[in-house]
């Protein structure tokens, strides 16, 4: 049998309370994505393309992600990050350049259209974020002391 990891702590029962706050938050996760997802798709866009520009934008200290970079933060794979940068170029909401220090790296830059775009609905989630406050928390699970 294995060992014990974080995703499979020995024989640590939940109980009844810890699944409904779990149930709960999963929810509220859940809404706020579908909210998302709806405010990409008003605005012609699908969800990932959305979260492409946010990542990009919020990517911290520079303008720029790294096609990698995308992949990480969308939790995909290096190729579907390229191709999701790809169709969001044709889009003209993305430009590729290549990086000035690192002849290696393409640097994906968001263009004006982008931007508008990102703001109007980084507006709109933002208001929803608010209006999620003191419902959308954190779950405290409490697992029993193990042996």
């Amino acid at each position: 049998m294995a060992p014990p990891t974080p995703l499979t702590p020995k024989k640590a029962r939940l109980a009844k309370a810890d699944f409904e706050t779990l149930s709960e938050f999963r929810y509220q996760m859940r809404r706020f994505e579908r909210f998302s997802e709806r405010a990409a798709k008003a605005e012609g866009l699908m969800p990932q393309q959305y979260l492409l520009l946010l990542h990009i934008k919020g990517t911290p200290g520079r303008a720029w992600a790294s096609v990698g970079e995308i992949a990480e933060r969308l939790q995909v794979q290096p190729h579907a990050a390229v191709a999701l940068v790809s169709r969001c170029e044709a889009l003209a909401l993305v430009e590729r350049r290549p990086s000035a220090s690192d002849g290696r790296l393409v640097e994906v830059h968001l263009l004006a259209r982008g931007e508008d775009v990102l703001q109007r609905l980084a507006a709109l989630h933002r208001a929803e974020l608010k209006s999620l406050d003191g419902v959308f928390a954190i779950p405290q699970i409490h697992f029993p002391d193990l042996p």
